[in-house]
């Protein structure tokens, strides 16, 4: 059995050109069947569909794992503020007000959130090197663009500080003469 392929420029909507398609096609042969009609938008839809679900499947992934590593912050912060209850006890009841010690606990949180996005940046960019066989699958975005690089360590930072604030803030509301007991 042959097969024959058609290509067919259209003005305007290509559905709407397919009866004048098939009328031709009849002038021509009628006993050629006309089948399997599609545009070229559906055509270039169904070469890249496996891609597109690549690309959702590591979209979604990298998402799951940015929620993980926000939750593990939030953790790891929400225990070390714990921890140190006494001492931020003392802190106020020496005299250190609210702001400070919402910024002493932020900032312990950003610092260990800055180093590793710098480690982990740093280890991507390296890594990169060895994957370059598979950039095939980025459209338009090489291995080591620096703009994905930059708003990936920025969306982190900006979740790793959101999940630095709610500990952050408790912590704030720590009563001195509770803290003081607290050991």
């Amino acid at each position: 059995m042959t097969f024959a392929t058609f290509e067919v420029r259209t003005v305007g909507d290509p559905a709407a050109s397919v009866a004048g398609i098939r009328q031709a096609m009849h002038e021509v042969d009628s006993n050629l069947p006309l089948s399997d009609i599609r545009t070229q938008v559906q055509q270039a839809d169904e070469t890249l569909s496996m891609e597109r679900m690549f690309a959702k499947l590591l979209t979604l992934f990298g998402l799951i794992a940015q929620q993980l590593a926000a939750i593990g912050l939030y953790g790891v912060m929400a225990y070390v503020v714990s921890q140190r209850t006494h001492e931020i006890g003392i802190r106020m009841a020496l005299g250190a007000d609210r702001r400070n010690v919402l910024l002493m606990v932020v900032r312990q949180g950003m610092v260990l959130t800055i180093a590793g996005i710098a480690i982990g940046l740093a280890a991507a960019y390296v890594l990169t090197k060895y994957l370059e066989s598979l950039t095939s699958m980025l459209f338009g975005v090489e291995a080591r663009d620096p703009w994905t690089f930059a708003a990936i360590g920025i969306l982190l930072a900006v979740v790793a500080l959101i999940a630095c604030l709610v500990p952050a803030r408790r912590a704030t509301k720590v009563d001195p003469l509770r803290a003081l007991r607290y050991e």
